[in-house]
């Protein structure tokens, strides 16, 4: 079986790559095992070495990099060249504070001494996403790497190049053979691989499906994992918010990676009080986006990654019109190849039409009007997902309030728009997934946690 990427700014196929069978798989999966007996008892100066080497490999190869981002799954270039740097950011991250991260705690006890201590645990298999090829891997890779794990990736089918790309990074920073390896499998082998002796635990970043069978596999097999799905999230605009910056704030999480992302702003709640001069707001930045070859720098939006993805979305955008929601901007397939869906505004949007409970992954805004403040928190509320919100509002305080106690999602801002930093933890609740990855609460998802004691 062959694994075939397509460029989706031409529709044109840009290499074949031969899968990994049955076979070759347990091997790569015992060679990783293998590595990790003597991994794990390096010691963190020798990791951190070598996990600012893979920053420097990062940054010395991000054209190529780059560019191979956005031939598979139509990313910006500019973008793509921003992924590589913040995956640089990250591994420097973990090598400068994994060390204090994992330092033995110690506990007052009746012994004499004791302490809690963080223990690598082995193979950890990442199954990741196309939407931000790098960054979604790296954010995994390095607390895993940094705190002695070793690490299997699974990458989605429409990115083998990158998937492979990556493994020789760890290759040309010097990382020991079979630290972090990449199997190309298809989605159904995934289960086979969590159920190997040798896997210890899974991380997955994708859809609430996927979420959902990979949990259910590694339950059965009293594995650890983490699940970062999908979101909705709601942008909250008040009476008193600043209008102009908030439009700006939600149209370009709207649109960042061409509306392919989980965290990106997808509901906005509106005070009816200022909807209308909202909404206009957001119509006219939305135009400002220019959509073409994702090659050319003065590009915003690109392709979406694959086109029968595209063709989904306008699928449920016309279900939305159906079910009453209008159409301000948008909303129509341009002729040509590729996989190009233009930037989008629905208003109207409420209970029981598609988007106010289904997550649109592309260009499209979706407009809740609401009557005050209470309705919003209420309308925000109202998802069974919980990955990430905003809040828009002159009132800091109330703002910090809402933000605390009042959303029930695993990230929320104030006045921007929600995005993922190393320093800070990062997952969601409700069908959004369970665990965290970044900072130190990502680094210790995936640690034998001991607790020692000494008479």
């Amino acid at each position: 079986m062959s694994i075939t990427s397509i460029n989706p700014a031409t529709d044109q196929p840009i290499r074949s790559y031969e899968a990994h069978d049955a076979a070759t798989t347990r091997k790569i999966i015992v060679a990783t095992d293998r590595a990790f007996r003597s991994w794990r008892r390096t010691s963190f100066a020798e990791r951190t070495t070598l996990m600012r080497a893979a920053a420097a490999v990062l940054r010395q190869r991000a054209d190529s990099l780059a560019h191979l981002m956005t031939a598979e799954m139509g990313k910006p270039i500019k973008a793509s060249y921003a992924e590589v740097e913040k995956c640089a950011w990250v591994c420097e991250y973990y090598a400068d504070n994994a060390t204090t991260m994992l330092a033995p705690e110690p506990v007052e006890t009746s012994a004499s001494k004791s302490f809690a201590s963080f223990q690598p645990i082995g193979i950890v298999l990442a199954v990741m996403p196309w939407n931000f090829p790098f960054w979604q891997v790296f954010r995994f890779a390095a607390p895993a790497l940094m705190a002695g794990n070793v690490g299997l990736l699974k990458h989605a089918s429409n990115v083998p190049g990158c998937a492979l790309a990556i493994e020789q990074v760890f290759v040309e920073a010097g990382f020991p053979a079979d630290v972090f390896r990449t199997l190309l499998i298809s989605g159904r082998d995934v289960k086979a691989v969590i159920r190997h002796r040798h896997v210890r635990a899974v991380t997955i970043t994708g859809s609430t499906a996927a979420g959902q069978s990979v949990a259910a596999t590694a339950g059965k097999a009293l594995k650890k994992s983490v699940l970062e799905l999908g979101g909705s999230d709601p942008y909250l605009i008040l009476a008193d918010a600043d209008l102009p910056a908030a439009a700006t704030a939600c149209v370009t999480s709207r649109l960042i990676n061409s509306g392919q992302s989980c965290i990106a702003a997808k509901r906005f709640i509106v005070v009816e009080r200022v909807r209308a001069e909202f909404e206009r707001l957001v119509v006219e930045a939305m135009r400002g986006f220019k959509m073409g070859d994702p090659l050319d720098e003065t590009n915003t939006i690109g392709p979406q990654a694959r086109t029968d993805l595209r063709d989904e979305l306008h699928g449920q955008v016309e279900q939305c019109i159906a079910d009453g929601a209008r159409c301000l901007l948008g909303g129509k397939v341009p002729p040509g190849p590729g996989a190009y869906y233009p930037p989008t505004v629905l208003t109207d949007v409420k209970k029981g039409v598609l988007s106010y409970r289904d997550e649109l992954f592309g260009p499209v805004a979706s407009i809740i009007p609401v009557k005050n403040e209470r309705e919003a928190i209420k309308v925000a509320n109202d998802s069974v997902f919980g990955l990430g919100a905003a809040v828009f509002t002159r009132d800091l305080v109330r703002g910090e309030e809402i933000a605390t106690t009042e959303l029930d999602v695993g990230c929320c801002v104030v006045n921007d728009f929600v995005k993922s930093d190393p320093r800070l933890p990062f997952g969601g609740v409700k069908t959004s997934g369970y665990g965290r990855e970044l900072s130190h609460y990502g680094i210790k998802e995936f640690v034998n946690i001991k607790a020692v004691s000494i008479k």
